[in-house]
């Protein structure tokens, strides 16, 4: 299920579940500080050794039985120890979702916020997702979606063919520039590619519920890419 291009970033907090409480009321879902990373995070408590792919199914696995703040805590961790681990090693980690699981990486990140390294994170690997397995709506939406964002074309940087298979290079590029270039550059190339696809949602949509739908997904692209352009900016101000 987490293949599907327009859910690509955290699902809207609107429809996250709300839990149960001991007295029977139900407990609202909590909105996100948008924070990259822990700026309270000294540099001892930062992780050092790399999660292991066994260690990040059996997180994943826990993830139901923590509270909301201790599942934060453990996103963000786990992010940490990916990003660094990625970056510092010259371990490819672009096919890490292929390895350990897209539903492992969507347990541990998919509830928190774009702007948040592990909401990045799984931006990310989303978008690779998709690109991968829906290379022709990816492209036809691109196509759409570019003479209204000539910017933003540039900045992606999809190759003039613009094909499924020039999808599928993009959201490889953005992985490989986020663990051996520079993060936020890969963060706003994301960005402006979700801002393109929110263009072509719009262009394309036609004038019945199934275009209304279209272009609340095309908000929600834009979101995504509004979260993705903070993230890239808390990057620059506080790096691992």
């Amino acid at each position: 299920m987490w293949d599907r291009g327009p859910w690509i970033g955290p699902t809207p907090v609107s429809i996250l579940p709300s839990r149960p409480v001991p007295d029977g009321q139900v407990e609202p879902a909590r909105s996100r500080t948008p924070v990259a990373y822990p700026e309270s995070m000294t540099s001892d408590e930062r992780p050092h050794r790399p999660v292991p792919r066994a260690d990040l199914s059996a997180l994943a696995g826990a993830v139901e039985d923590l509270e909301p703040f201790a599942r934060e805590e453990l996103a963000a961790a786990t992010a940490a120890a990916v990003i660094t681990h990625g970056r510092s090693s010259g371990t490819s980690l672009v096919d890490l979702a292929d390895r350990v699981g897209l539903d492992t990486l969507a347990e541990l990140w998919r509830t928190q916020q774009p702007s948040s390294l592990p909401g990045a994170l799984w931006a990310l690997y989303l978008l690779r997702r998709w690109c991968r397995g829906h290379g022709d709506e990816v492209t036809r939406l691109w196509r759409a979606g570019r003479p209204y964002a000539p910017a933003d074309e540039v900045v992606a940087g999809v190759s003039e063919a613009a094909d499924p298979a020039a999808m599928a290079d993009l959201a490889d590029a953005v992985l490989h520039g986020a663990y051996h270039g520079d993060f936020d550059v890969a963060l706003e190339r994301a960005a402006a590619f979700f801002r393109v696809v929110a263009s072509g949602r719009r262009e394309l949509a036609p004038d019945d519920a199934a275009g209304a739908r279209e272009r609340l997904l095309a908000d929600r692209n834009d979101e995504v890419a509004d979260g993705l352009t903070m993230a890239a900016q808390l990057w620059r101000e506080h790096p691992l």
